[in-house]
Formats: C-alpha cells, sequence, structure tokens
C-alpha cells in the first residue's frame, strides 16, 4: 500500500505542475511548480524514501538517464549536432562569466572556502554538489557542508522560471521570423528518410516491430555507450560523459537505420521515464530542511546573483558574434543551473503554448531544442565536474 500511495503523490505532484503551467500559458513551469511541491512535502509530511518507494530509485534513474538521451539522439541528425557548437560555445562561455564575478567580487564579500564551496554546483547539478560536500566534510571544514545542497536546491528553483522567460521571449521571435517566411518548417525525419531512401537495417514484418523490440535496440546502444565511457576511463584515465556518449550514439544508431525515429515514443514509454528521472532529481531535495537554507541563505542569494549576472554579462556580449539573440544565448547559459532532463520539459512546454499550430510549434522546437541540450550537456555534465574537481584541491 505505501509503494502505491507514493506513486501516486509522486504524479501527483508532477500533475499540478502541468496543470499550473497550462493554466499560465508555462509563464509558471511546470518543473518549478513540482520542486516546490516537494520541497514543501520533504519540509512536512513525507517521508524521506518516499520517491524510492513508488519505484523511481538511483538504478531506475542511472537506466532513464541513458535511455532518454539515447532516444532524443534519434530526434536530431549529426549535421544538426555539429552544428551546435556556437551554443557549447555560449553555454561554457557563460560559466566562465560565472566564475569571474564569483571569484573576484564574491570574494571580496565572503571568505575564500565559502566561495569556493557554492561555485561548483551553481555552474551545475548534484554530482558536482556531492562532490563537494565530500570535499568539505574530508577538510574538516564542517560549517560550510550545507553550503553546496542548499546551492543546488535553491539555484535551480531560481533558474526555471528565469529561463522560462527567455525562452519564451525566444520563441516569439521565432514565430514571428516564421510567420514572415524567414525560416522554413524543418524537414521533417519522415520525408529525409524517403527522400534519400533510408530504412531500418531490420527486414522484419511490421507485427515483429514490438516495443520490446525497440527497447532492446535502445538498451544495447545505451549500454555500448556506457562501457566506451568506462574503457576509456579505465584504460587511458580519459573521462569522455557517459551521458553524452549515448547522445552521440543515438544520432548515429538513427542515422544508420539501427534505430527509428523517436524511438521511445514508439515504445510509448518515453513519459514514463521522464516522469520517473523528474521524480527521481527532485528527491534530492529530501537532503535539505528549511533550518540549511536559511543559516547560508545570504551566502546563496549573493553568490547566485552574482553567478547569474556573469552568465547574463557573457551572453550579451557574446550573443551577436554567435549569431543568437540575446535571449537564446543567455537561455543557453542558464542551463547551468539545472540540466537534462529540466532543460527538455522547459523547452517542449514553452514551444507548446507559444506555437498557434503544430507546424508552428515543429519550428520553434528545431530552432530552439537542440541549443538547449547541447548546453546542457556543456555545463552540467562537462563543465561543472571538471570545476569541482579542481575547486576541491583548493579548499
Amino acid at each position: 500500500m505505501y509503494a502505491a500511495i507514493s506513486f501516486a503523490v509522486v504524479m501527483l505532484f508532477i500533475m499540478i505542475g502541468e496543470w499550473v503551467s497550462s493554466l499560465t500559458n508555462a509563464y509558471v513551469p511546470s518543473v518549478f511548480i513540482t520542486a516546490v511541491l516537494f520541497a514543501i512535502g520533504y519540509w512536512t509530511f513525507l517521508p524521506k524514501d518516499f520517491v524510492a518507494k513508488a519505484s523511481f530509485g538511483p538504478d531506475f534513474a542511472n537506466i532513464c538517464i541513458s535511455l532518454l538521451l539515447v532516444h532524443l539522439g534519434t530526434l536530431m541528425n549529426l549535421k544538426e549536432l555539429i552544428q551546435q557548437w556556437k551554443a557549447v560555445c555560449i553555454s561554457l562561455l557563460g560559466v566562465a562569466g560565472t566564475l569571474l564575478l564569483t571569484l573576484t567580487i564574491g570574494t571580496k564579500i565572503f571568505d575564500w572556502h565559502t566561495v569556493i564551496a557554492a561555485v561548483p554546483p551553481l555552474t551545475g547539478g548534484l554530482v558536482s554538489a556531492l562532490l563537494m560536500t565530500n570535499g568539505l566534510k574530508a577538510a574538516g571544514i564542517t560549517t560550510l557542508v550545507a553550503l553546496p545542497i542548499a546551492m543546488f536546491v535553491m539555484h535551480s528553483v531560481v533558474g526555471y522560471p528565469l529561463t522560462a522567460w527567455m525562452l519564451k521571449r525566444e520563441g516569439r521571435r521565432v514565430a514571428n521570423e516564421y510567420q514572415k517566411g524567414n525560416i522554413q518548417k524543418p524537414v521533417s525525419i519522415e520525408e529525409i528518410k524517403e527522400k534519400e531512401g533510408k530504412k531500418s537495417i531490420f527486414k522484419l514484418p511490421k507485427e515483429y516491430h514490438t516495443a520490446a523490440f525497440i527497447l532492446v535496440k535502445v538498451g544495447i546502444v545505451a549500454a555500448l555507450a556506457n562501457w566506451l565511457s568506462f574503457w576509456l576511463k579505465s584504460s587511458f584515465n580519459f573521462d569522455l560523459n557517459a551521458n553524452v556518449v549515448c547522445l552521440i550514439f543515438g544520432v548515429i544508431a538513427h542515422q544508420v537505420g539501427f534505430l527509428e525515429d523517436s524511438a521511445l515514443n514508439k515504445a510509448n514509454v518515453f513519459q514514463w521515464l521522464m516522469y520517473g528521472l523528474l521524480a527521481y532529481i527532485f528527491s534530492q531535495l529530501s537532503i535539505t530542511t528549511p533550518q540549511i537554507i536559511c543559516q547560508v541563505f545570504v551566502q546563496i542569494i549573493v553568490l547566485m546573483l552574482l553567478g547569474i549576472l556573469g552568465m547574463f554579462i557573457a551572453s550579451a556580449i557574446l550573443a551577436k558574434p554567435f549569431g543568437m539573440s540575446p535571449e537564446m544565448a543567455f537561455a543557453c547559459s542558464l542551463t547551468a543551473l539545472f540540466g537534462f532532463p529540466a532543460d527538455y520539459i522547459l523547452t517542449t512546454e514553452i514551444c507548446h503554448n507559444v506555437a498557434k499550430d503544430k507546424d508552428e510549434e515543429a519550428v520553434l522546437v528545431d530552432q530552439i531544442l537542440p541549443k538547449m541540450l547541447v548546453g546542457g550537456f556543456a555545463t552540467v555534465s562537462v563543465a561543472s565536474v571538471i570545476i569541482a574537481s579542481i575547486f576541491l584541491k583548493l579548499l
């Protein structure tokens, strides 16, 4: 009974988030509302393990990430992925802006250890926050142990509505350009296949293309991607992030006809995996309390403002040289505050609410989503872990 109740509560929080987003035309993003509900729940009546009891534990989350990233690869082509190098540069330079302001102005306001402890989770996700927490414990700086996790909790809550606002402005701009005829509707994957004569490499009757068959193929690609990442790390000490490899392998597997387009949607499990991953991420809110937040509230707010200001300045300066609007450039930089899957959910949610029809929505997704995805990988999956590793040596 406890498992069923836990599952129902998780879905209720996600449902309320989606409903509020729809009622406000995505001005209030669903992930923001869901995060707030999880935080309030943990701080009041919910047990700490209720998400795990709902079956969304760490093992499930690890599987979700790999499968979902392979799936997202089936929505892109290799040329499109390579073209997003500008989004990678903007995102990384936005992080550089954060480092510049926090390490200069921030260290004049707070002591060195406070800034060093707070900045890695400000430029990334849970992994960097946990690395800094363990590093602080090892260094005996117990007074700041709560700071990285508290920063992780607070910066995502601020990042969701701010990014949604930027994406809404960018969505309207792109929609306006499309209506003027300056942007063409993207060629669908089906049309590309017809034009190039590409078909699945599996010559099987239709009745054999079941959901299980699709999941086997996605699982094989995800397993190969994770194996390659592990092998490179163990054999050559070359740390190639497994999440990035999953996305690239997904693109390649789709290009060669091993995976069908929108694979997990055809297997009817995409939304289930996305909800499960989202629930697991928000379950990390259980490791903090209002008391912990209050103890470091001033440090969090000041350093967060400096960090976001650094992102804004960098993206504002670099937007035009990189051929982006200021809103799109800033949104790419802001992916450092949350990463995947929030970047995917925010972007698709905004595109759906801004667009007037399906064709316009396809244009918005085509123009915005790839930039947000690769921006999130560059910051959260790669840069933040590197920054945390370096900052651990500075404690």
